[in-house]
Protein backbone atom coordinates (compact mmCIF):
# COMPACT_ATOMS: atom_id res chain seq x y z
CA UNK A 1 0.00 0.00 0.00
CA UNK A 2 1.36 3.38 -1.00
CA UNK A 3 1.08 6.61 1.01
CA UNK A 4 1.18 9.90 -0.86
CA UNK A 5 3.53 12.67 0.25
CA UNK A 6 2.15 16.11 -0.56
CA UNK A 7 3.46 19.67 -0.38
CA UNK A 8 2.75 20.90 3.17
CA UNK A 9 1.30 24.28 4.11
CA UNK A 10 4.16 26.74 3.64
CA UNK A 11 2.89 29.76 5.51
CA UNK A 12 0.59 32.71 5.07
CA UNK A 13 0.27 33.95 1.46
CA UNK A 14 2.75 31.33 0.15
CA UNK A 15 1.02 28.98 -2.28
CA UNK A 16 3.89 27.40 -4.20
CA UNK A 17 7.53 26.41 -3.93
CA UNK A 18 10.36 24.95 -6.00
CA UNK A 19 11.67 21.43 -5.45
CA UNK A 20 15.28 22.05 -4.41
CA UNK A 21 16.51 18.47 -4.08
CA UNK A 22 15.50 14.92 -3.28
CA UNK A 23 16.98 13.64 -0.02
CA UNK A 24 15.73 10.09 -0.67
CA UNK A 25 15.83 8.07 -3.87
CA UNK A 26 13.39 5.32 -4.97
CA UNK A 27 14.10 2.16 -3.03
CA UNK A 28 15.69 3.92 -0.04
CA UNK A 29 14.33 2.97 3.39
CA UNK A 30 12.51 5.87 5.05
CA UNK A 31 11.67 6.40 8.72
CA UNK A 32 8.58 8.25 9.88
CA UNK A 33 9.17 12.03 9.97
CA UNK A 34 12.51 11.63 8.14
CA UNK A 35 13.09 14.40 5.55
CA UNK A 36 12.74 13.11 1.99
CA UNK A 37 12.85 16.36 -0.01
CA UNK A 38 13.78 20.03 0.29
CA UNK A 39 11.50 22.81 -0.99
CA UNK A 40 12.63 26.36 -1.70
CA UNK A 41 10.10 29.09 -0.96
CA UNK A 42 10.39 32.84 -1.36
CA UNK A 43 12.16 33.09 1.98
CA UNK A 44 13.53 29.80 3.30
CA UNK A 45 14.18 26.16 2.47
CA UNK A 46 11.66 23.72 3.94
CA UNK A 47 12.28 20.01 4.43
CA UNK A 48 9.36 17.69 3.70
CA UNK A 49 9.10 14.79 6.19
CA UNK A 50 7.74 11.36 5.40
CA UNK A 51 4.34 10.80 7.05
CA UNK A 52 5.03 7.06 7.54
CA UNK A 53 7.89 4.58 7.66
CA UNK A 54 8.50 2.47 4.58
CA UNK A 55 10.35 2.53 1.27
CA UNK A 56 10.71 5.55 -0.98
CA UNK A 57 8.52 5.11 -4.04
CA UNK A 58 8.58 7.01 -7.31
CA UNK A 59 9.20 10.75 -7.50
CA UNK A 60 6.23 12.61 -8.95
CA UNK A 61 8.17 15.82 -9.76
CA UNK A 62 11.71 16.71 -10.77
CA UNK A 63 14.26 18.97 -9.14
CA UNK A 64 13.57 22.56 -10.21
CA UNK A 65 9.83 22.02 -10.78
CA UNK A 66 7.34 24.45 -9.23
CA UNK A 67 4.79 22.74 -6.99
CA UNK A 68 1.67 24.06 -5.29
CA UNK A 69 0.56 23.43 -1.73
CA UNK A 70 -1.24 20.06 -1.58
CA UNK A 71 0.34 18.68 -4.77
CA UNK A 72 1.75 15.15 -4.64
CA UNK A 73 5.54 14.90 -4.47
CA UNK A 74 6.10 11.15 -4.16
CA UNK A 75 4.81 7.94 -2.62
CA UNK A 76 6.00 5.87 0.31
CA UNK A 77 5.59 2.13 -0.17
CA UNK A 78 5.17 -0.31 2.71
CA UNK A 79 8.23 -2.34 3.70
CA UNK A 80 11.66 -1.78 5.21
CA UNK A 81 13.68 -1.21 2.06
CA UNK A 82 15.63 -4.47 2.22
CA UNK A 83 13.77 -6.05 -0.65
CA UNK A 84 13.59 -2.88 -2.70
CA UNK A 85 17.32 -2.42 -3.14
CA UNK A 86 17.94 -5.44 -5.43
CA UNK A 87 14.94 -4.46 -7.54
CA UNK A 88 16.49 -1.10 -8.36
CA UNK A 89 17.73 -0.68 -11.95
CA UNK A 90 21.14 -2.17 -12.67
CA UNK A 91 22.31 1.34 -13.61
CA UNK A 92 23.35 1.69 -9.99
CA UNK A 93 26.53 -0.10 -11.14
CA UNK A 94 27.36 1.39 -14.53
CA UNK A 95 29.32 -0.71 -16.98
CA UNK A 96 32.64 0.45 -18.32
CA UNK A 97 31.10 1.41 -21.63
CA UNK A 98 28.19 3.31 -20.11
CA UNK A 99 28.77 6.84 -18.92
CA UNK A 100 26.72 7.67 -15.79
CA UNK A 101 24.23 10.50 -16.18
CA UNK A 102 24.89 13.64 -14.15
CA UNK A 103 22.96 14.03 -10.92
CA UNK A 104 19.99 16.40 -10.99
CA UNK A 105 20.90 20.01 -10.40
CA UNK A 106 24.47 19.78 -11.72
CA UNK A 107 23.83 20.60 -15.37
CA UNK A 108 27.04 20.52 -17.38
CA UNK A 109 29.36 21.35 -14.52
CA UNK A 110 32.88 20.01 -14.97
CA UNK A 111 33.06 18.56 -11.47
CA UNK A 112 31.90 15.00 -10.79
CA UNK A 113 28.27 14.82 -9.65
CA UNK A 114 27.23 13.38 -6.32
CA UNK A 115 25.82 9.91 -6.90
CA UNK A 116 22.51 8.84 -5.42
CA UNK A 117 24.20 6.15 -3.33
CA UNK A 118 26.45 8.63 -1.45
CA UNK A 119 26.76 8.06 2.32
CA UNK A 120 24.32 10.86 3.05
CA UNK A 121 22.10 13.19 1.05
CA UNK A 122 23.70 16.57 0.44
CA UNK A 123 22.04 19.87 1.22
CA UNK A 124 22.38 22.70 -1.33
CA UNK A 125 25.11 24.44 0.69
CA UNK A 126 27.09 21.21 1.12
CA UNK A 127 26.73 20.37 -2.57
CA UNK A 128 28.10 23.81 -3.46
CA UNK A 129 31.06 23.25 -1.10
CA UNK A 130 31.74 19.86 -2.70
CA UNK A 131 31.90 21.48 -6.13
CA UNK A 132 34.06 24.38 -4.97
CA UNK A 133 36.62 22.16 -3.24
CA UNK A 134 36.53 19.31 -5.76
CA UNK A 135 35.97 16.73 -3.02
CA UNK A 136 34.50 13.26 -3.61
CA UNK A 137 31.60 13.10 -1.08
CA UNK A 138 31.87 9.31 -0.86
CA UNK A 139 35.25 9.79 0.86
CA UNK A 140 33.95 12.30 3.42
CA UNK A 141 32.86 11.11 6.84
CA UNK A 142 29.74 13.03 7.91
CA UNK A 143 29.51 14.42 11.43
CA UNK A 144 26.04 15.91 11.09
CA UNK A 145 22.71 14.47 12.14
CA UNK A 146 22.25 10.84 11.04
CA UNK A 147 25.73 10.94 9.50
CA UNK A 148 24.91 13.68 7.00
CA UNK A 149 27.83 15.62 5.57
CA UNK A 150 28.25 19.25 6.68
CA UNK A 151 30.16 22.10 5.02
CA UNK A 152 32.77 21.82 7.76
CA UNK A 153 33.29 18.13 6.88
CA UNK A 154 33.91 19.11 3.25
CA UNK A 155 36.37 21.84 4.26
CA UNK A 156 38.32 19.40 6.44
CA UNK A 157 38.41 16.82 3.66
CA UNK A 158 39.61 19.47 1.21
CA UNK A 159 42.43 20.55 3.53
CA UNK A 160 43.56 16.94 3.91
CA UNK A 161 43.39 16.18 0.20
CA UNK A 162 46.87 15.48 -1.21
CA UNK A 163 48.16 17.72 -3.95
CA UNK A 164 47.59 16.23 -7.40
CA UNK A 165 50.59 14.60 -9.02
CA UNK A 166 51.95 16.34 -12.13
CA UNK A 167 50.23 15.04 -15.21
CA UNK A 168 52.37 13.11 -17.66
CA UNK A 169 52.95 15.00 -20.90
CA UNK A 170 50.64 13.87 -23.62
CA UNK A 171 49.36 15.02 -26.96
CA UNK A 172 46.41 17.32 -26.31
CA UNK A 173 43.09 16.30 -27.77
CA UNK A 174 41.59 19.02 -29.98
CA UNK A 175 38.82 20.75 -28.03
CA UNK A 176 37.27 24.18 -28.41
CA UNK A 177 36.71 24.58 -24.64
CA UNK A 178 40.24 23.42 -23.83
CA UNK A 179 41.85 25.70 -26.39
CA UNK A 180 40.01 28.84 -25.34
CA UNK A 181 39.44 28.13 -21.65
CA UNK A 182 36.14 30.06 -21.90
CA UNK A 183 33.54 27.86 -20.23
CA UNK A 184 30.06 28.95 -19.26
CA UNK A 185 27.51 27.51 -16.87
CA UNK A 186 23.84 28.43 -16.69
CA UNK A 187 22.14 27.95 -13.33
CA UNK A 188 18.50 28.78 -12.76
CA UNK A 189 17.95 31.45 -10.12
CA UNK A 190 16.60 30.06 -6.88
CA UNK A 191 13.17 31.21 -5.79
CA UNK A 192 14.81 33.06 -2.90
CA UNK A 193 17.20 34.92 -5.22
CA UNK A 194 14.31 35.81 -7.57
CA UNK A 195 12.34 37.23 -4.64
CA UNK A 196 15.33 39.23 -3.40
CA UNK A 197 15.85 40.72 -6.87
CA UNK A 198 12.17 41.59 -7.23
CA UNK A 199 11.86 43.25 -3.82
CA UNK A 200 15.05 45.28 -4.15
CA UNK A 201 13.98 46.62 -7.53
CA UNK A 202 10.52 47.45 -6.21
CA UNK A 203 12.15 49.40 -3.38
CA UNK A 204 14.17 51.46 -5.86
CA UNK A 205 11.12 52.11 -8.02
CA UNK A 206 8.83 53.08 -5.12
CA UNK A 207 10.82 54.92 -2.47
CA UNK A 208 12.51 58.31 -2.82
CA UNK A 209 15.75 56.80 -1.56
CA UNK A 210 18.63 58.83 -0.21
CA UNK A 211 21.72 57.89 1.84
CA UNK A 212 23.50 59.97 4.47
CA UNK A 213 26.84 59.08 6.07
CA UNK A 214 28.74 59.58 9.28
CA UNK A 215 31.69 57.90 10.95
CA UNK A 216 32.09 56.57 14.46
CA UNK A 217 35.11 56.09 16.72
CA UNK A 218 34.98 52.46 17.89
CA UNK A 219 37.63 52.85 20.62
CA UNK A 220 35.27 52.70 23.61
CA UNK A 221 33.30 49.70 22.34
CA UNK A 222 36.47 47.81 21.40
CA UNK A 223 37.94 48.43 24.85
CA UNK A 224 34.72 47.36 26.60
CA UNK A 225 34.54 44.22 24.48
CA UNK A 226 38.18 43.32 25.16
CA UNK A 227 37.73 43.88 28.90
CA UNK A 228 34.50 41.94 29.40
CA UNK A 229 34.26 39.41 26.55
CA UNK A 230 35.47 36.43 28.61
CA UNK A 231 33.17 37.19 31.56
CA UNK A 232 30.31 37.91 29.18
CA UNK A 233 30.68 34.57 27.38
CA UNK A 234 31.04 32.69 30.67
CA UNK A 235 27.86 34.21 32.09
CA UNK A 236 25.63 34.33 29.01
CA UNK A 237 27.02 31.48 26.89
CA UNK A 238 27.43 33.69 23.82
CA UNK A 239 30.26 35.84 22.47
CA UNK A 240 30.12 39.60 22.89
CA UNK A 241 30.15 41.19 19.45
CA UNK A 242 29.56 44.66 18.08
CA UNK A 243 26.01 44.06 16.85
CA UNK A 244 24.60 43.99 20.36
CA UNK A 245 25.86 47.53 20.94
CA UNK A 246 24.59 48.80 17.58
CA UNK A 247 21.13 47.23 17.88
CA UNK A 248 20.68 48.62 21.38
CA UNK A 249 21.94 52.05 20.34
CA UNK A 250 19.63 51.97 17.31
CA UNK A 251 16.54 51.26 19.43
CA UNK A 252 17.36 54.31 21.56
CA UNK A 253 17.84 56.52 18.49
CA UNK A 254 14.59 55.21 16.97
CA UNK A 255 12.75 56.25 20.12
CA UNK A 256 14.11 59.79 19.73
CA UNK A 257 13.44 59.96 15.95
CA UNK A 258 10.18 57.95 15.49
CA UNK A 259 9.85 58.70 11.76
CA UNK A 260 12.89 56.49 11.05
CA UNK A 261 10.94 53.62 12.65
CA UNK A 262 7.72 54.38 10.75
CA UNK A 263 6.27 53.22 7.42
CA UNK A 264 3.93 54.49 4.72
CA UNK A 265 0.65 52.67 4.04
CA UNK A 266 -1.35 54.33 1.31
CA UNK A 267 -1.77 57.96 2.34
CA UNK A 268 -1.10 57.24 6.03
CA UNK A 269 2.06 57.13 8.14
CA UNK A 270 2.22 54.25 10.61
CA UNK A 271 4.32 54.96 13.71
CA UNK A 272 5.48 52.05 15.88
CA UNK A 273 6.07 52.25 19.63
CA UNK A 274 8.24 49.14 19.42
CA UNK A 275 11.46 48.34 17.56
CA UNK A 276 11.45 45.07 15.60
CA UNK A 277 14.96 45.08 14.17
CA UNK A 278 15.61 43.10 10.98
CA UNK A 279 19.18 41.80 10.90
CA UNK A 280 20.63 40.82 7.52
CA UNK A 281 22.20 37.34 7.77
CA UNK A 282 24.13 35.53 5.06
CA UNK A 283 22.70 32.11 4.14
CA UNK A 284 23.88 29.55 1.55
CA UNK A 285 21.21 30.56 -0.96
CA UNK A 286 21.32 34.31 -0.37
CA UNK A 287 20.62 37.00 2.17
CA UNK A 288 17.84 36.42 4.71
CA UNK A 289 16.56 38.98 7.18
CA UNK A 290 15.19 37.52 10.44
CA UNK A 291 13.62 39.92 12.93
CA UNK A 292 14.58 40.61 16.56
CA UNK A 293 11.17 41.24 18.12
CA UNK A 294 10.82 44.01 20.72
CA UNK A 295 14.56 44.70 20.63
CA UNK A 296 14.01 47.80 22.78
CA UNK A 297 13.22 45.50 25.73
CA UNK A 298 16.25 43.21 25.30
CA UNK A 299 19.63 43.57 26.95
CA UNK A 300 22.84 43.47 24.92
CA UNK A 301 23.19 39.82 26.00
CA UNK A 302 19.65 38.99 24.85
CA UNK A 303 20.31 40.63 21.47
CA UNK A 304 23.59 38.73 21.01
CA UNK A 305 21.89 35.42 21.86
CA UNK A 306 19.12 36.06 19.35
CA UNK A 307 21.53 37.06 16.56
CA UNK A 308 23.75 34.05 17.24
CA UNK A 309 20.78 31.72 17.01
CA UNK A 310 19.62 33.35 13.76
CA UNK A 311 23.09 33.02 12.19
CA UNK A 312 23.38 29.33 13.05
CA UNK A 313 19.91 28.44 11.80
CA UNK A 314 20.35 30.51 8.63
CA UNK A 315 23.34 28.33 7.70
CA UNK A 316 21.38 25.17 8.54
CA UNK A 317 18.35 26.39 6.57
CA UNK A 318 16.04 25.98 9.58
CA UNK A 319 14.79 29.55 9.97
CA UNK A 320 11.00 29.77 10.06
CA UNK A 321 9.09 32.07 7.75
CA UNK A 322 7.32 33.77 10.66
CA UNK A 323 10.74 34.81 11.98
CA UNK A 324 11.37 36.89 8.83
CA UNK A 325 8.04 38.70 8.69
CA UNK A 326 7.56 42.26 9.79
CA UNK A 327 10.40 44.37 11.06
CA UNK A 328 10.38 48.14 11.46
CA UNK A 329 14.08 48.89 10.83
CA UNK A 330 17.00 46.96 9.29
CA UNK A 331 20.70 46.75 10.15
CA UNK A 332 23.08 45.28 7.56
CA UNK A 333 26.70 44.62 8.51
CA UNK A 334 28.79 44.56 5.35
CA UNK A 335 31.90 45.12 7.41
CA UNK A 336 32.25 41.41 8.13
CA UNK A 337 33.03 40.98 4.42
CA UNK A 338 35.44 43.93 4.31
CA UNK A 339 33.13 46.62 2.93
CA UNK A 340 34.45 50.16 3.47
CA UNK A 341 31.29 52.04 2.45
CA UNK A 342 27.97 51.28 0.78
CA UNK A 343 24.49 52.66 0.08
CA UNK A 344 22.16 49.92 1.34
CA UNK A 345 18.67 49.50 -0.12
CA UNK A 346 15.69 49.74 2.24
CA UNK A 347 13.55 46.70 2.97
CA UNK A 348 9.90 47.71 2.20
CA UNK A 349 7.61 48.60 3.87
CA UNK A 350 10.35 49.85 6.20
CA UNK A 351 11.58 53.38 5.63
CA UNK A 352 15.24 53.11 6.60
CA UNK A 353 18.22 50.75 6.78
CA UNK A 354 21.52 51.19 8.63
CA UNK A 355 24.70 49.95 6.94
CA UNK A 356 27.74 49.06 9.07
CA UNK A 357 31.20 48.72 7.58
CA UNK A 358 34.69 47.55 8.38
CA UNK A 359 36.73 49.06 11.20
CA UNK A 360 40.08 50.49 10.17
CA UNK A 361 42.68 52.72 11.79
CA UNK A 362 42.52 56.26 10.43
CA UNK A 363 44.06 59.59 11.47
CA UNK A 364 41.59 61.90 13.23
CA UNK A 365 41.92 65.12 15.22
CA UNK A 366 41.30 64.93 18.97
CA UNK A 367 41.91 67.97 21.21
CA UNK A 368 43.98 69.61 18.48
CA UNK A 369 46.19 66.56 18.02
CA UNK A 370 46.27 64.11 15.10
CA UNK A 371 45.81 60.63 16.53
CA UNK A 372 45.02 57.20 15.10
CA UNK A 373 41.63 55.73 15.99
CA UNK A 374 39.67 52.64 14.89
CA UNK A 375 36.97 54.23 12.72
CA UNK A 376 33.86 52.88 11.00
CA UNK A 377 31.68 54.52 8.37
CA UNK A 378 27.91 54.44 9.00
CA UNK A 379 25.39 54.74 6.18
CA UNK A 380 21.67 55.39 6.62
CA UNK A 381 19.54 54.91 3.51
CA UNK A 382 16.03 56.27 3.99
CA UNK A 383 12.78 57.06 2.21
CA UNK A 384 12.79 60.81 1.70
CA UNK A 385 9.00 60.78 1.29
CA UNK A 386 8.75 60.19 5.04
CA UNK A 387 12.11 61.08 6.60
CA UNK A 388 13.67 64.51 6.22
CA UNK A 389 17.41 65.04 5.98
CA UNK A 390 17.50 66.66 9.42
CA UNK A 391 15.89 63.60 11.00
CA UNK A 392 18.23 61.19 9.21
CA UNK A 393 21.34 63.11 10.29
CA UNK A 394 20.03 63.46 13.86
CA UNK A 395 19.45 59.71 14.02
CA UNK A 396 23.02 58.96 12.92
CA UNK A 397 24.47 61.48 15.39
CA UNK A 398 22.48 59.92 18.26
CA UNK A 399 23.74 56.48 17.24
CA UNK A 400 27.32 57.76 16.96
CA UNK A 401 27.16 59.34 20.43
CA UNK A 402 25.90 56.11 22.02
CA UNK A 403 28.62 53.98 20.41
CA UNK A 404 31.43 56.40 21.25
CA UNK A 405 30.22 56.59 24.85
CA UNK A 406 28.54 53.24 25.71
CA UNK A 407 27.61 54.55 29.15
CA UNK A 408 24.76 56.32 27.36
CA UNK A 409 23.32 52.89 26.52
CA UNK A 410 23.46 51.90 30.19
CA UNK A 411 21.67 55.02 31.47
CA UNK A 412 19.37 55.40 28.42
CA UNK A 413 20.66 58.82 27.43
Amino acid sequence: MATEVTVPTLGESITEATLGEWLKQPGDPVAADEPIASLETDKVSVEVPSPVAGVMGQHAVKVGDTVEVGAMLATIESGDGAAAAPAAPAAAKPTESAEPAPAAGYGNHNEAPVSSDSPAALSPSVRRAVLEHGVDPSTVKGTGKDGRITKEDVAVAASNKPAPAPAAPSTPTPSVAASTGRNEERVKMTRLRQTIAKRLKEAQNTAAMLTTFNDVDMTAVIEARAKYKDLFEKKHGVRLGFMGFFVKAATMALKDIPSVNASIEGDEIVYHDYADISVAVSAPNGLVVPVIRDAQDLSVAGIEKTIGDFGKRAKDGTLKMDEMKGGTFTISNGGVFGSLMSTPIINPPQSAVLGLHRIEDRPVVRDGQVVVRPMMYLALSYDHRLIDGREAVTFLVALKNAIEDPTRILIDL
